[in-house]
């Protein structure tokens, strides 16, 4: 089966470099119209610039493509308004949207300036909510979407130094697992990409032969996945180096305890129980950690 994006119309967010250019030129190869956005900063998120963006433009129109730039600070919602209603005015649909745009402010917990962990958290969550947001009735109104959230092993695992990150990083994936459910009725389908590349973001983490594994197209190609008809949902896929996984929350079966019971001694005497895995499952959503303690109360009012 090959995957094309003909008559689809994609945003990438920070598209001027590294994965955000090659998902950009990646859906455009494959026939999509591409909004290239990019604010043309450094890492940090400081200054502004868009000739990368119109590089990127540059090449998709040489190859034949459609695409145009656009400056917006994703944390900025008038910004990203004013670019998906050029996206409406120019094509009059959006279909695909990568949040992809990000900034690092790395520090330890203790010497990091709150305005570097508020400053982070603009960009990589409100940043996707913003972008998200300008495009979620639209996608409604034309019963279809595929959007892709862009989360990291720092937000699901830890990372020192990035706390910040780290907590926008997961905190994006909150996000997606409530948007499954409300956009689900209108063919909306949300994912997350946790990538790890070579790009400006890690060229200062790894040294020069790692990072020459670490290609963008490596991870472009996971996203391509993520961004088709044929896409899953509320999955997180992780990809790096030629590496390919699925990464997700379980919740252990667990005990009960019966109300005479309900102290903390009872639950450490049991602990190993309660962290069993091996009946461990993922919850469709909140309610289902309501439901499953409440069947095994019931249970055991029936015993």
């Amino acid at each position: 089966m090959s995957i094309s994006f003909e008559g689809k119309v994609a945003i990438v967010t920070g598209a001027g470099n590294g994965l955000g250019r090659s998902h950009a030129l990646a859906l455009a190869e494959r026939g999509a119209k591409v909004v290239v956005n990019d604010l043309g900063g450094a890492r940090d998120g400081t200054g502004a610039s868009s000739d990368a963006a119109m590089e990127v433009v540059g090449i998709i129109e040489a190859a034949g493509g459609e695409a145009f730039a656009h400056g917006a600070n994703v944390s900025k919602f008038d910004e990203v308004e004013d670019m998906v209603a050029q996206a409406m005015a120019k094509w009059g649909r959006v279909d695909i949207l990568i949040n992809n745009a990000g900034i690092l402010r790395d520090k330890s917990f203790s010497k990091m300036d709150l305005a570097d962990f508020k400053l982070v958290m603009d960009v990589h969550l409100m940043g996707s909510v913003n972008c998200t947001k300008a495009v979620w009735d639209i996608m409604r109104e034309q019963n279809y979407g595929r959007i892709v959230m862009t989360t990291s092993s720092s937000g699901m695992y830890g990372n020192f130094g990035q706390s910040n990150y780290g907590a926008a990083k997961m905190a994006v994936l909150g996000f997606m697992n409530t948007l499954v459910l409300e956009g689900g009725k209108n063919n909306i389908h949300v994912n997350a990409l946790a990538p790890t590349a070579g790009t400006r973001m890690t060229e200062d983490l790894m040294p020069p032969e790692m990072l020459g594994l670490l290609t963008a197209e490596s991870v472009t190609a996971a996203a391509l996945v993520l961004c088709d008809e044929t896409a899953p949902t509320r999955t997180i896929l992780c990809a790096g180096a030629g590496g390919y996984a699925k990464s997700g929350m379980y919740e252990t079966d667990g005990i009960f305890l019966p109300q005479a019971e309900q102290n903390p001694e009872a639950i450490v005497a049991q602990w190993d129980e309660l962290s069993d895995v091996s009946n461990h499952q993922p919850l469709e959503s909140g309610s289902k950690q309501t439901e499953k303690f409440l069947m095994k109360a019931m249970a055991a009012l029936k015993a």
